[in-house]
């Protein structure tokens, strides 16, 4: 099945034609869409008092394959209505420190994978591209994702320079972005929830005839629709913590791919900074003779 806008109006519009035991779930779920999107089937049945299967047909009248696509649904769209308290809720079950680690560890391992599996390689080859052809290239990102655009913009410009990043104050993005036209690239970089103005700068990029590069979670995600490419990392994490570990491997693929298309010039480049690190030793220090 695909995206759904908003499960909740899916919901709302069956309504009408649920049994009596449906209906009661469609209740709760409207009511307490933050706890019953972590929940099972049977956990799901046994606290509105039906059962386990009659939660299964519900998932199949919303047209869902099965249950864990209709949680999976709901899932994507409450990250963006949670807030930072309902989110520490949900890591109630993190019994222990243990426990913390394993659930931490496999969830970030089950974003990589789904974004390695869902990634849209043409897309990929085009914003390889646009950054390549870029004049000037604008990254926003604020809030968590700021660490994803620093990383970014260190190693962008030492392969090609002319990067301009707007991350750590909001009144400064347009002073920064004002000079934006055709024959550049903004990258914008946002995930749950997302920072409205980034949303806004991306906007105003458009509007001066700018290409836009999206790194966001989902098709749904507001920064979509501004964007001419879309790359999408999964940053899924039932925690107050956002988990930047996927989009930090795509910007890592990103940054590779451009270096090897660049080769000749990030050669002579590093090259030159070797020279450069290793006088005013950078990376090591030695201490002088006396």
């Amino acid at each position: 099945m695909n995206e759904s806008p908003d499960l909740m109006k899916r919901i709302q519009f069956c309504f009408p034609k649920l049994s009596k035991g449906q209906k009661m779930i469609a209740q709760y779920i409207m009511d307490n869409y933050d706890k019953a999107a972590f929940m099972t089937a049977a956990k799901l049945g046994g606290k509105v008092g039906v059962s386990e299967s009659t939660v299964v047909r519900f998932a199949n009248v919303l047209n869902f394959e099965g249950y864990p696509q209709m949680q999976q649904e709901l899932q994507k769209i409450i990250r963006t209505r949670l807030t930072t308290v309902q989110r520490i809720e949900m890591t109630s079950n993190y019994s222990n420190e243990e426990n913390i680690l394993k659930k931490v560890l496999k969830a970030d391992i089950d974003n990589l994978r789904i974004t390695m599996d869902d990634i849209d390689f043409k897309v990929f080859e085009e914003a390889v591209n646009s950054i390549i052809e870029a004049k000037h290239i604008y990254i926003v990102a604020l809030r968590s994702s700021r660490a994803l655009a620093d990383f970014l913009a260190f190693y962008l410009n030492l392969i090609r320079g002319n990067i301009h990043v707007a991350t750590h104050s909001i009144s400064d993005i347009f002073e920064i972005l004002f000079r934006v036209n055709k024959e550049d690239l903004v990258i914008g970089m946002g995930f749950p929830r997302y920072a409205s103005k980034t949303i806004e700068a991306l906007d105003y990029a458009k509007s001066q005839g700018a290409k836009v590069l999206a790194i966001t979670d989902s098709l749904l995600s507001p920064l979509a629709s501004y964007s001419d490419y879309t790359l999408i990392a999964r940053s899924n994490m039932e925690s107050f913590v956002d988990s930047l570990v996927a989009p930090l491997s795509l910007l890592n693929a990103l940054i590779v791919a451009v270096g090897m298309r660049e080769k000749d010039t990030v050669f002579t480049s590093f090259e030159r900074l070797e020279d450069v690190w290793e006088k005013y030793q950078v990376y090591s220090y030695k201490v002088k003779d006396k």
